[in-house]
């Protein structure tokens, strides 16, 4: 097909600057969604925060050995997953007992169920573990169907992504259940495929036509917003489609403020980190501090922690 490719999305080696930016919003945008729980500010967020991170992952997906990348992504996904809820655990442990409270998980070995099977039994500081193990089964499973059509236009991606819509819609009607966060795979596989789309796409300004009111619309709530945890995405393919146009407009703007964006490219490589940490900071520290103060400790103290990890030899091997 004639036409393909991006500026924005050069093939080859090294790190591109503005995808650590798009990371960057994108974490920006849950912590906010986070701190602030109600109101215009939180619907906003929750209008694309969580599917910029899939389709920016789908962005940079490519055919690969399926069983090799399936390897790679148990040891280097999980093992942080493990990592960060033993460490909060001991936190929680630690924290509620010296604040004479009762910790989240203090029956045991009954806990140990909720603890294996994750997802929607998480909760308080751990409510954000649904995504990682969601991101990787649904990459796992999307780099199958790559490996067998490379090409993300092809016609074929077509049948199974419709398939894919369907169940995504279907499945949250029944149930809230998601263990280890598997029941927002469906979407994420839709989501992955979109971004993989997109960097074959050429840019032309005439897409900010259908983007930017698209975008608006699930911006200023005019559209149901998104909570793709429990499986809920709104009005059937708009509030999805608002998601993917305001993540696709802020992966061009992450292009055009790469240049001088160091601050907020910092925080994209610590979203992993951040990821983790920020919700257990926004726990413990909310009755304490002020929705501003709140934000900034919540991504202050991660990002902290993401440095002293990088730091101390070998902690990088399982943080990160």
């Amino acid at each position: 097909m004639e036409n393909r490719g991006h500026e924005a999305h050069p093939p080859g080696g090294g790190r591109l600057e503005w995808i650590d930016v798009a990371r960057g919003i994108g974490i920006v945008a849950v912590v906010v969604g986070h701190v602030w729980t109600r109101g215009a500010l939180r619907d906003a967020m929750y209008s694309f925060h969580m599917p910029l991170f899939f389709l920016l992952s789908g962005l940079l997906s490519r055919p690969q050995q399926v069983a090799r990348f399936t390897r790679r992504q148990l040891a280097s996904q999980m093992r942080p997953y493990v990592a960060f809820l033993i460490l909060l655990i001991l936190a929680d442990q630690i924290i509620e007992t010296m604040k004479g409270g009762r910790p989240i998980f203090h029956s045991w070995p009954q806990d140990v169920a909720p603890l294996l099977l994750g997802g929607s039994w998480l909760r308080g500081p751990f409510t954000i573990f649904w995504f990682v193990p969601c991101l990787m089964m649904a990459r796992i499973l999307f780099s199958m169907a790559l490996a067998r059509w490379p090409d993300p236009l092809d016609r074929r991606w077509t049948l199974l992504m419709l398939s894919c819509l369907l169940l995504a819609y279907g499945v949250g009607k029944f149930t809230s259940l998601s263990p280890l966060g598997l029941l927002t795979v469906p979407m994420a596989l839709v989501l992955l495929w979109l971004g993989a789309a997109w960097r074959l796409v050429m840019w032309r300004g005439w897409m900010l036509v259908p983007l930017a009111p698209l975008s608006l619309a699930g911006l200023m709530a005019l559209l149901p917003t998104l909570n793709m945890k429990a499986a809920d995405y709104g009005w059937p393919l708009l509030s999805v489609g608002s998601a993917v146009a305001t993540s696709f407009l802020l992966f061009r703007l992450s292009v055009r403020i790469a240049p001088f964006g160091g601050w907020i490219a910092a925080i994209g490589r610590a979203s992993l980190v951040i990821m983790y940490l920020h919700v257990a900071v926004i726990h413990y520290l909310s009755p304490y501090l002020s929705k501003p103060w709140l934000l900034m400790q919540a991504l202050l103290l991660p990002l902290g922690a993401y440095y002293l990890i990088r730091a101390v030899p070998g902690a990088g091997r399982i943080f990160l």
